[in-house]
């Protein structure tokens, strides 16, 4: 009796399936786990020039709405200005921003932003302007701390520069312009300058 002929190994084509599986998920696991880098510091150093401009016409504004509207334009230039150098700067390493630590990034900074954007909106309408400085600086604050989580170590560390500014600032409210100043101008062209210098744009 002649022995059966040798048929070729089915198991190759399983073998394959497993190593490409195996592949995506190492890929996955290391984009999961890796840190946003791609944060402008460029991009903060032009938001912190912003906003010593605001600051100046704040402080020279004509009345309370002036002053309010100012901070408010400033703020959506900030804000075009920080995603645009961002999206500038992923895409030249190209780094998806829809995936792995730019999404969280961006999921763990906007709530803080909207939740102060909102109780602005309640703080103005009910003449508590005082409180404006304070409450800017908090809530962009705890936003850059908890995005900085998925970033590089110093991010983190800026959001509780801010943060601190914003509780001083609660009690020192004649000097709102100077917080002002300090914060957003000043701790966003520091921190940049340190971003652009050690992570690059």
């Amino acid at each position: 009796m002649l022995p059966d002929p040798v048929t070729p190994r089915r198991r190759t084509p399983s073998l394959h399936i497993h190593a490409a599986d195996d592949i995506r998920y190492i890929r996955q696991t290391m984009e999961a786990s890796a840190s946003f880098t791609a944060l402008s510091g460029l991009g903060g150093i032009a938001m912190g020039v912003t906003a010593l401009i605001a600051t100046l016409v704040a402080a020279n504004a004509a009345s309370e709405r002036a002053y309010f509207v100012t901070w408010c334009v400033e703020a959506l230039l900030g804000v075009a200005i920080g995603t645009g150098a961002t999206y500038w700067k992923a895409r030249q390493a190209n780094v998806n921003l829809l995936k792995g630590a730019a999404r969280k990034f961006a999921l763990s900074l906007f709530p803080p932003v909207i939740a102060g954007a909102l109780i602005t909106m309640v703080v103005y309408q009910n003449d508590l302007d005082f409180a404006l400085p304070s409450l800017w600086l908090l809530c962009y604050g705890a936003g850059v701390v908890t995005a900085g989580a998925f970033s590089v170590r110093i991010v983190p560390l800026m959001g509780l520069c801010f943060m601190t500014l914003g509780g001083v600032a609660l009690f020192a409210t004649e000097l709102a312009d100077a917080f002002m100043a300090i914060g957003f101008g000043g701790l966003h062209i520091l921190f940049g300058a340190i971003i652009a210098w050690k992570y690059g744009g």
